[in-house]
């Protein structure tokens, strides 16, 4: 065999297997059906999805909570033939799986995530795959994500200038009339070591280029970035995401019409 076509097998093979091990999964609702992927690299959550969606856990029940803007949930137990204005959508303790880190993967639009309870009670941040939920999220403005940023990362830009800038500060004050050469080095190497500063500090709020494009066009929630277990994506149907948020609701957040899942398929 030629040693080039090897190679090239060679290269191809840590792709070749994460599609194989890439599930699709398809929901089919009494509005419509979705189609999407489930993520290769968050396997337990994949797994467990995929049993309860193989038992069939799924058909029957309701989206039960649905907030326009912001995402649908469904698929818990206690909605299936649910009476009218009754509130659905509790929580299985016993269906919580520890949650798993999926890199490069963010609250975009059509985006399939496991709910939780509060942190107050659940520490670990487990996810209750007894349900699940779709982002449906809003279009965000180039200026409204740096805002966000600004705000969210003001208090550690705040402490990091103090230590870098503040020393300076006079001196900082006489280049800027007198050496535009010293200033402008000075204050490239405070903003470096600034943003070095940021990017080290839990709970800081910087946007990747594949955010900022998603969170732009498609839309998405980014507060719920880092918070929540995702673990796949709606493809096909998007729309039915809009459709289905978009519903009126109750004041438990449930459709007055019921939205029912017929079933879930995973291959």
């Amino acid at each position: 065999m030629n040693k080039k076509y090897i190679l090239l097998l060679i290269l191809l093979a840590p792709c070749i297997f994460l599609q194989a091990q890439q599930k699709t999964v398809t929901i089919e609702t009494n509005v419509g059906t979705m189609k999407g992927i489930l993520y290769a690299d968050v396997p337990n959550h994949v797994r467990a999805f995929t049993e309860r969606a193989n038992r069939g856990d799924f058909n029957g029940t309701l989206f039960t909570r649905v907030i326009k803007e912001f995402m649908i949930q469904g698929g818990a137990a206690d909605s299936r033939n649910a009476s009218p204005g009754v509130r659905v959508g509790s929580g299985d303790r016993s269906a919580e799986i520890m949650p798993e880190k999926s890199e490069g993967h963010f609250f975009k639009k059509g985006v399939i995530a496991a709910p939780r309870q509060p942190d107050n009670i659940n520490p670990q941040k487990k996810s209750d795959m007894s349900q699940f939920f779709i982002v449906q999220g809003k279009v965000y403005t180039p200026e409204e994500l740096r805002s966000l940023q600004q705000i969210a990362n003001r208090s550690i830009r705040r402490k990091a200038m103090a230590e870098f800038y503040d020393p300076i500060k006079e001196d900082m004050e006489k280049w800027k009339t007198d050496d535009k050469v010293l200033y402008n080095q000075h204050v490239v190497e405070i903003n470096h070591k600034v943003d070095s500063v940021i990017r080290a500090t839990p709970g800081h709020l910087l946007f990747t280029d594949q955010q900022r494009e998603a969170y732009t066009t498609v839309g998405g929630a980014h507060h719920l970035d880092g918070h929540y277990t995702i673990f796949g994506e709606i493809t096909e149907g998007l729309d039915l995401i809009d459709r289905i948020a978009n519903q009126p609701t109750d004041q438990y957040d449930r459709p007055n019409t019921d939205i029912r899942i017929i079933r879930v398929t995973v291959q």
